[in-house]
C-alpha cells in the first residue's frame, strides 16, 4: 500500500522544489513511467488564469513554477499530480494546469502551422497529436478552449490568444454543419459552429 502524506508550509514547498531540481534531470522527465510508493497531497492550486498558489499565496518565483510544471501529470482519475520517482503529490487545478499566453503562425492557407507557448514555456504545435477542443458554457456562452500538450495535460488558451485564433479562423461546411476553424499542420481544427450551438 502506498504511503500518504501532506506537504505543508513554505519549508515543505522549498524542500519539494529542491528534490525536483535534482530528480527531474531534464526538461520533461518520464513522469508517465514513474510509480512512486509515497502518495500524498500538497496545498498547491493552479487558478484559471494560470497563477500557481501555495497555501493561498501566489508562488512568485517563476523558476519554481516552471520546475513544478515539468513534473506535472494528469492520471486516468482526472486528478493532477506532481510526480517524482519517490513521491506523487496531488494538487488542485481549477480549469487546466497549463496556460497558453502566445500564438505564432507560419505559412498560410493549407500550409499554415500554428504553435502555442504556455506561461511555463511549453511549446506545442496544433496538430493531430495536440488537438484543440472548445466547450461552451450553456449558461454564460463563454468558451473554454483547451489544447492537449503532453500526456493527458491540457492548456487553457488565454482570452487574447483565443481571440487571435478566431481572427485566423475560416468557415467550412462539414458533416456536422457550418463550422469555424483553423488549418494547422495539415489538419483543419474546428473551433465551433457558426451558430454558436455545441459541437
Amino acid at each position: 500500500m502506498a504511503e500518504t502524506g501532506t506537504e505543508t508550509g513554505m519549508d515543505g514547498i522549498e524542500r519539494l522544489a529542491a528534490r525536483l531540481s535534482v530528480e527531474s534531470g531534464r526538461r520533461y522527465p518520464p513522469v508517465e513511467k514513474w510509480n512512486p510508493a509515497h502518495e500524498g497531497t500538497v496545498d498547491i492550486r493552479i487558478a484559471a488564469d494560470g497563477t500557481w498558489y501555495h497555501e493561498g499565496e501566489p508562488i512568485r518565483r517563476a523558476n519554481m513554477v516552471r520546475l513544478f510544471s515539468t513534473v506535472l501529470r494528469r492520471d486516468a482519475d482526472g486528478h493532477h499530480y506532481l510526480v517524482t520517482p519517490v513521491e506523487k503529490m496531488r494538487i488542485t487545478v481549477d480549469v487546466a494546469p497549463l496556460h497558453v499566453v502566445d500564438l505564432q503562425r507560419e505559412g498560410e492557407g493549407e500550409a499554415q502551422t500554428i504553435a502555442f507557448r504556455t506561461m511555463t514555456d511549453d511549446l506545442v504545435v496544433l496538430d493531430a497529436d495536440h488537438p484543440l477542443g472548445v466547450t461552451v458554457d450553456p449558461a454564460t456562452g463563454e468558451p473554454t478552449p483547451l489544447v492537449l500538450v503532453r500526456g493527458r495535460l491540457q492548456a487553457l488558451l488565454s482570452r487574447p490568444v483565443y481571440y487571435d485564433l478566431v481572427e485566423l479562423a475560416e468557415v467550412r461546411h462539414l458533416a456536422q454543419g457550418e463550422v469555424l476553424g483553423v488549418m494547422s499542420a495539415g489538419q483543419f481544427h474546428v473551433i465551433g459552429r457558426t451558430d454558436g450551438t455545441p459541437l
